[in-house]
């Protein structure tokens, strides 16, 4: 897998910050990395387990991803970060829909593990799905930060870095809820699920390796606010400085205010 070097790099506090000319840059480059994280996790233990996200700025990262070369999948286990409750697997807006899609159509991983956001029982599916999740470490995260700075379904109203719970109900507030119409995947705000499953910050964080994905101009602001604002829930995502085997990809637009005053 190619990839071009970054024309900025520098750490801001604990976290690795890449910055790349333009998103095919930016996805080559993460791609890179989070396949090397799998291929020494693979040959240090036998197998690997990774969390993903689904949003449609991880198209790119997840195409380069899966198109990466000598990646025995058939060894990876996967994860997903979060799912909207109430909503049905084949319902265009799912994010199990999204990664059966983007990732399980195009490799094949020793397993595909997927919150049911539909469950009839929200408590039971999340002691399911922590438990599989806590069954061995996770080697990788592969993540991105939302308009509202949001990291997973983690929304500042919600968001706890030191939440005791691995997955978590969480109320969406309005912001998060209004990207997910920009994005186009629901027709108006009315029709945007109010709740979802989400994985905690610390649960994202536990991860051997953590990959974050942020291209666009739409992301600057909570760029900016994640790297030069206080490190605080009012900015989920500004506890990625206290990562130290974090690495932030950016690319031009997504960084374009962060030299500013």
């Amino acid at each position: 897998m190619n990839s071009s070097p970054a024309v900025r790099e520098f750490r801001m506090d604990a976290l690795e910050v890449r910055v790349y000319p333009d998103q095919p840059a930016l996805a080559a480059a993460a791609a890179a990395l989070a396949a090397a994280v799998l291929r020494q996790a693979l040959a240090r233990q036998g197998a690997a387990r990774a969390i993903l996200a689904s949003a449609t700025s991880q198209i790119q990262f997840l195409a380069a991803l899966t198109a990466a070369s000598d990646l025995d999948w058939s060894r990876v286990t996967l994860f997903h970060m979060d799912e909207y409750l109430g909503l049905g697997a084949d319902h265009p807006a799912s994010f199990r829909r999204f990664l059966r899609e983007h990732v399980a159509a195009k490799i094949r991983p020793r397993a595909l593990h997927l919150i049911a956001g539909d469950a009839p029982e929200p408590l039971k599916e999340i002691a399911r799905y922590t438990a599989l999740l806590n069954e061995a470490p996770i080697d990788l995260c592969c993540l991105g930060i939302g308009e509202n700075g949001h990291v997973a379904f983690n929304d500042p109203p919600v968001a706890d870095f030191h939440d005791p719970h691995t997955l978590k109900l969480v109320a969406l507030d309005e912001a998060c809820r209004r990207q997910q119409v920009g994005e186009g995947c629901f027709p108006s705000l009315e029709a945007v699920p109010r709740y979802a499953y989400t994985l905690t910050v610390p649960a994202l964080c536990r991860a051997g390796r953590l990959v974050c994905v942020v291209p666009e101009r739409r992301k600057a602001r909570a760029v900016r606010d994640a790297l030069r604002g206080p490190v605080s829930e009012t900015c989920p995502a500004s506890i990625l400085r206290r990562q130290p085997h974090a690495t932030l990809f950016l690319d031009a637009e997504s960084a374009a205010l962060l030299d500013e005053a």
